[in-house]
């Protein structure tokens, strides 16, 4: 990977990546609903779109994500994807759009749900006639993809991925960008083509605007088809099916907007309480109490950090916030820089969750009488492809703990299984045992895991992309560093007990180290001596 793509991703250069990684925080229906609430929170001014491959039953599925408060849905042909997509997937993945995009508006019609969203099909849309055939079957919205490139200059000849395009579209080669010869007016001149066609089919139909015409499957006609020799016999009636839908509700398309809760967040009464520093930069401590219904603290909060146009960053630890409680779902998702939250009690899943700066830290509530380090504090997939940031747990994490970490130096004393997967960057720091398949597809950062029984190296860690190495005098340093901080904002007895006997601890500890990553270390340390 080049340095500059490198850089924009949070990985290390000339280290290869798992493209994309996996949804790992995805595992049902409830938790799309989370992450579209994660990401309405990190911008309540962004539309809020998933995507969907055209299949059977994508309907059904459609009509959850509509529950799930999204604004729009966008329904994927099997003949759309990139050149670098795989021969494999493009000729064996997906139905045509036109298969998915009925079924997903007979559905959403039968439930109610299609005045929540919009809907939005694309995979080898060309003309005119294929954005009102879309339109007459349920979509409000067209992408198109390869016929815009084309405009431009492509010529298709599949090699996105190797940075070897002949016409300088999908290269970050300079010698080849020269070779690009396209112009916005290009595109701009297909787009008003292709809708002045639509214009023409729209007044054969009697249509005069766009949402008229939405879900008018009455105007395809099929009988014609199905006469001629070569589609003798095909029925489309169930493609062209109008179902019922509740008397109540009349639109076939999108009239109202979601309700996403915001109104009811915690965060706006934090964000007048911040407001010294959010203006001005001045240093705010808070109290609050938090509990498990609290979805989502500190996201909006730092949405706010990161639209400052005061100050470009908040100095560190100009907002701490001492919360005492059960912290809710993706408690301080996306955590901007000056940003610090001690929790003094526990944390549901996707504690972190892309932390992009703030320094967070957890331990059990005042009074509590179990051992923290055999307990878990913090549920599932906690630090999700988090970026920067601190973050010091005193107690066991779930499972998928910091999976897909670009950043982040964490300390724990325990995780589930599949912990550091995907990992690209940032340290972490296991002070007790782990779950199986630790370091799976971790392509970058480094882990220190304290074996005291030997278990882990005899069975829990994944060894096809890592190397077990020692942990070396360069790692003495940085590794103390985190544990001294980790016993500083945690009062945890386990560190404590490590820095008491410092030099027999180190000998248990085991360093975690990607294979591609060490080489590209040793190249990077080579052609930058200083």
């Amino acid at each position: 990977m080049y340095p500059w793509i490198a850089k924009t991703r949070h990985s290390t250069p000339y280290v290869g990546l798992i493209s994309p990684p996996p949804h790992h925080d995805i595992y049902s229906i409830e938790d799309l609903a989370q992450l579209i609430h994660d990401l309405k929170n990190a911008n309540p001014k962004a539309r809020i779109n998933v995507k969907l491959v055209s299949e059977v039953g994508v309907g059904t599925v459609a009509a959850g994500v509509a529950k799930g408060k999204a604004d729009l849905i966008l329904i994927s042909g099997e003949s759309g994807g990139t050149g670098a997509s795989p021969q494999s997937s493009i000729r064996h993945a997906g139905l045509p759009w036109e298969l998915g995009l009925a079924e997903t508006q007979q559905t959403l019609l039968m439930n109610g749900l299609r005045s929540r969203v919009v809907l939005e099909c694309d995979g080898q849309l060309k003309t005119a006639r294929d954005a009102a055939i879309a339109c007459l079957l349920g979509a409000e919205e067209f992408g198109f993809g390869t016929t815009a490139l084309v405009a431009l200059g492509c010529v298709m000849m599949r090699v996105c991925h190797l940075n070897t395009c002949p016409v300088g579209i999908a290269t970050q080669d300079p010698e080849l960008r020269k070779k690009f010869t396209g112009k916005p007016e290009h595109l701009i001149n297909l787009m008003r083509f292709v809708a002045e066609d639509l214009r023409r089919i729209m007044a054969r139909l009697g249509f005069r605007q766009i949402t008229e015409m939405i879900g008018r499957v009455d105007k395809l006609e099929m009988t014609a088809a199905i006469k001629h020799w070569k589609a003798k016999g095909l029925d489309f009636s169930n493609i062209l099916y109008h179902p019922e839908k509740p008397a109540s509700i009349t639109a076939t398309c999108r009239t109202q907007e979601q309700d996403h809760g915001l109104a009811r967040a915690l965060d706006y009464d934090l964000i007048e309480k911040c407001r010294p520093a959010l203006e001005r930069g001045q240093p705010v401590e808070l109290d609050i109490s938090i509990k498990n219904t609290h979805r989502t603290v500190g996201t909006l909060l730092s949405y706010k950090i990161s639209r400052n146009s005061q100050m470009k960053r908040l100095a560190e630890d100009t907002i701490t916030i001492r919360a005492s409680g059960s912290a809710g779902q993706s408690f301080c998702a996306f955590g901007a820089h000056g940003l610090t939250v001690h929790v003094s009690g526990d944390a549901n899943d996707y504690f972190g969750k892309g932390l992009s700066g703030a320094k967070l830290s957890i331990r059990p509530a005042e009074g509590s009488r179990f051992a923290a380090e055999e307990n878990i504090i913090i549920g599932n997939v906690a630090f999700y492809g988090a970026t920067s940031g601190e973050a010091y747990v005193r107690g066991v994490a779930g499972e998928r703990f910091c999976v897909r970490n670009s950043g982040v130096r964490a300390v724990v004393e325990g995780v589930g299984d599949h912990g550091c997967e995907y990992m690209t960057g940032g340290y972490v720091v296991v002070l007790g045992p782990t779950g199986r398949n630790f370091a799976a597809g971790m392509s970058g950062g480094i882990a220190y895991v304290l074996d005291n029984t030997g278990e882990f190296v005899d069975s829990c860690f994944n060894r096809e992309m890592v190397d077990l190495d020692p942990v070396e005098d360069n790692d003495h340093k940085r590794l103390r560093h985190l544990i001294e901080n980790h016993s500083r904002y945690t009062q945890s007895t386990v560190a404590a007990s490590i820095l008491d006997d410092w030099q027999s601890a180190l000998m248990n500890f085991v360093k975690i180290m990607p294979i591609d990553y060490k080489r590209a270390l040793s190249r990077t340390i080579k052609n930058n001596p200083e």
